[in-house]
């Protein structure tokens, strides 16, 4: 027959890998080796961007997820690290002269626990030593005598004052509401109702020696007030001395420990300045109050000597290396927390949080492109520490102006490397909208999905399965399990050429693979382990598959697959439902008759259509009018529809079977029913590859099979899919028995032909057909249409004038009756 030059072998329907191609019994026997499959591009533009420290050289890591983009990703950048050496501590600490404005600190790696622990540790000994100071006997000792010194002193001035008073005839007493004086006459007192009877004379004269004596008291009382701030001054001094000296060399070991760093040392005398002055508060000589409350104010004012070490690498080896997996802008950034006080919240230097950003500082920082542009406020967050080189921890209320807290924190310089990871379309979005982006992720890594079919790669692939096995505890894989891992990443890949690097799949394959051999008892995992694997993921997923296969069995969905029809072919589309996908037939049919519209596609007409389908379509009408109106008008109108078809269809790889279901209207000539076909085709009758090419031969056979494989039936595929196929088992075995044949067409004549049975036939010199061919009938029929079209249009047209005729007549006549 003249179709079996386009049968495709066997040999070709399926790749098979040979497990005598690897050089051991298991996986058990190989050495197995830390190494990347298939992305040589994208871990030298890992491996450069981590080595270049010029500003912007931060790394976007493209590619599709499951390819191993994130694991590949970190083990680089951990292995890089470890020859980096570790960054600084950071502290904040406060700021005793504007505390709203807490300064950072930075030490050596390990330091600032070290720093941190040594101010506690200070602040602990000196909350137990200045209690104990202040209570022992030399302080009550010494600030007794200061007080004795005090009374001493007053009451010599009382009694100068009193002996005074006594000569202008008053007596002096100390009471406790004041100094009292009381009157005397004779050396006695007098009473008040006597002083009443005195003579205007001695009344005058009493009044006056009184104002003296009161002039006395005042003086006394500004001497005693003198005395009282010189005790307390002395007091104070004494304390001063005393809490220093309880300070003594903790103090002093601690300004020399830390002497080269000179904010350190402003800190300490600020620390002991503030201490000196504040003993009151230090000692928690306040007003009396609950105890809990008394603790909590005490601990409150202690807050103000303590370190907050927000960024320790005392035990990080090398660069750190972040991976932010809730890149919030408190995350990224860092926060400053709050706390409720008597119904109120505050804050000061010791709730400020580190973000990301600050713990990956001297390192490197991995984010989620997408999930980055999800949080509000972070992705401008990034570009700013990017830009400036520094972080400054602030509220977002306080950044945008909403509010503030109060609080500013001195910005601390930064120097990381930010590595993140997205879609290649999240990086062409950033690319043409962000006009930052370019100048700060100067360094794409591409990673590729697929990988070449060779022995080197197969062997990686062996090791790769090896190491999975190795990792998770799983059965070895022999020789035949292995070919069969390699067999589906040829599937995957959807080449016969390539391997596919989607690694997630193959990985939950490996897996699934291993229990099953467990589930046999078997010791190692053999190819039919690895083929019931398979068989039972897509049981899992092919509900909505079986229930529409149900729909054509029963003849609901209406396909036929054996026969002839005239302008009705079987098409192939591709469901694709998320984690499956599934091929099957569609009805495409087409009418012919006069007219001059053209060809009316029904699809496009009803607004179910997306934008490659029409292209595919208006196709069509190039592909029809250079093949068959070269010398004339193409006069028809035609119409095109997927019959059952009631949601939007999309793409072009029905193009080739709409126009033969419209040539086959067209010509009258019926065509094979039980052969399906898909391809695109250009102006030119050429038929271009499409994808899904292996789903939608499966589903052509899944119908034809439930409704009994008759041997002829089969699909056409376009010549340049063959290299696609990679077709289940099953069908292969099909095809061997003589069952189910699979055709490869390079044009729409070829397919012709195949569907007719009978010649498509080639233009001649003089523009016409070989007879007793498809494209004579074709071509005899737009003949026939045009000059039937022709004929009517002239009969139309002489109608018209002789009706003209007449209604002139007509109108004359009326005139000569006048």
């Amino acid at each position: 027959m003249v179709t079996n030059k386009f049968e495709i072998p066997l040999s070709d329907l399926r790749h098979t890998c040979d497990p005598a191609e690897f050089p051991f019994r298991t996986t058990a026997e190989l050495s197995l080796k830390d190494e990347v499959i298939g992305q040589t591009r994208a871990v030298k533009a890992i491996e450069f961007g981590l080595s270049i420290h010029n500003q912007g050289y931060n790394i976007f890591v493209s590619g599709i997820p499951g390819t191993g983009r994130n694991s590949i990703l970190k083990s680089l950048v951990k292995r890089i690290s470890l020859n980096r050496p570790v960054p600084h501590d950071w502290c904040y600490i406060n700021n005793f002269k504007n505390p709203d404005r807490p300064q950072a600190v930075k030490l050596d790696p390990g330091e600032g626990r070290t720093f941190q622990h040594d101010v506690q540790k200070f602040i602990d000994f000196m909350q137990r030593e200045i209690p104990k100071v202040f209570e022992s006997k030399e302080y009550e000792e010494q600030k007794s005598r200061v007080l004795e010194g005090l009374e001493k002193a007053k009451e010599v001035f009382f009694n100068e004052v009193g002996n005074r008073s006594i000569d202008l005839g008053f007596q002096l007493s100390i009471t406790r509401t004041g100094i009292v004086k009381v009157p005397l006459f004779k050396g006695k007192p007098i009473e008040p109702q006597e002083l009443e009877k005195l003579l205007p004379d001695q009344r005058r004269e009493f009044e006056e020696r009184e104002r003296k004596v009161d002039a006395h008291i005042r003086d006394f009382l500004a001497k005693a007030r003198q005395l009282d701030k010189e005790a307390h001054e002395k007091i104070h001094e004494l304390n001063r001395r005393i809490a220093h000296f309880a300070m003594g060399h903790q103090l002093e070991d601690l300004r020399e420990k830390y002497n080269l760093n000179s904010r350190i040392s402003e800190f300490f005398a600020n620390v002991e300045e503030d201490i000196l002055s504040n003993l009151r508060d230090f000692l928690g000589q306040a007003q009396e109050m609950p105890v809990q409350v008394e603790s909590m104010d005490k601990a409150s004012f202690l807050e103000r000597y303590q370190v907050n070490l927000i960024v320790d690498n005392a035990e990080t080896k090398g660069a750190p290396v972040v991976d932010e997996a809730n890149p919030t802008y408190n995350n990224i950034v860092g926060r400053i927390e709050r706390k409720a006080r008597f119904g109120a919240f505050y804050t000061n230097f010791t709730m400020i949080r580190s973000g990301s950003v600050l713990k990956a500082n001297g390192g490197y920082l991995i984010l989620n492109a997408l999930n980055v542009l999800r949080n509000p406020f972070s992705w401008d967050a990034i570009k700013r520490i990017i830009i400036k080189n520094e972080v400054s921890i602030e509220d977002v209320s306080d950044l945008y102006g909403f509010a503030s807290s109060g609080l500013k924190p001195e910005p601390i310089p930064v120097s990381v490397k930010i590595l993140m990871l997205g879609s290649p379309w999240l990086y062409y979005l950033l690319y043409n909208y962000d006009e930052d982006f370019r100048e700060l992720f100067k360094v794409k890594s591409d990673f590729d999905n697929q990988t070449n079919n060779s022995f080197e790669e197969k062997m990686r692939y062996a090791n790769f399965i090896g190491t999975i096995v190795q990792h998770d505890g799983l059965l070895p894989f022999n020789q035949s399990a292995v070919a069969s891992i390699v067999d589906y990443a040829v599937r995957l890949a959807e080449k016969k050429d390539k391997l596919s690097l989607r690694f997630s799949d193959l990985t939950d394959l490996v897996r699934e693979s291993s229990y099953w051999a467990r589930q046999t008892e078997s010791s190692v995992v053999l190819a039919e382990h690895v083929d019931r694997a398979l068989d039972e993921k897509i049981f899992r997923a092919n509900l909505v598959d079986e229930r529409i296969q149900e729909l054509f069995t029963e003849g609901t969905i209406m396909v036929d697959v054996r026969g002839a029809a005239i302008g009705q072919v079987n098409g192939l589309s591709v469901y694709d439902i998320g984690d499956f996908s599934f091929g099957k037939p569609s009805r495409i049919t087409s009418r012919v008759f006069l007219g001059k519209s053209g060809i009316i596609n029904i699809e496009r007409e009803a607004k179910m259509s997306g934008r490659i389908y029409n292209k595919g379509a208006l196709i069509l009408s190039g592909y029809l009018g250079g093949t068959y109106a070269r010398d004339r008008t193409l006069s028809l109108t035609a119409s095109l529809a997927f019959e059952q078809s009631y949601g939007e269809i999309e793409g072009d790889s029905a193009s080739v079977a709409e126009l033969i279901a419209l040539l086959s209207a067209i010509a009258e000539t019926p065509v094979k029913q039980n052969i399906a076909i898909t391809g695109s085709i250009n102006q030119k009758g050429e038929i271009q590859p499409v994808g899904g090419i292996n789903e939608k031969i499966e589903g052509f056979f899944s119908v034809c099979k439930n409704r009994t494989l008759t041997g002829d039936q089969g699909v056409i595929i376009p010549q340049l899919n063959v290299r696609n196929l990679m077709l289940k088992k099953e069908v292969v075995a099909a095809a061997r028995e003589g069952k189910f044949r699979v055709y490869a067409v390079n044009t729409v004549n070829e397919a012709l032909t195949i569907l007719s049975g009978i010649p498509a036939g080639d233009r001649k010199e003089d523009g016409s057909y070989p007879q007793d061919t498809f494209n004579f009938r074709v071509d005899k029929r737009l003949r026939e249409m045009s000059k039937k079209l022709k004929g009517d249009d002239k009969g139309e047209e002489k109608k018209d004038k002789q009706d003209e005729n007449n209604e002139t007549a007509s109108n004359n006549e009326m005139h000569g009756d006048r």
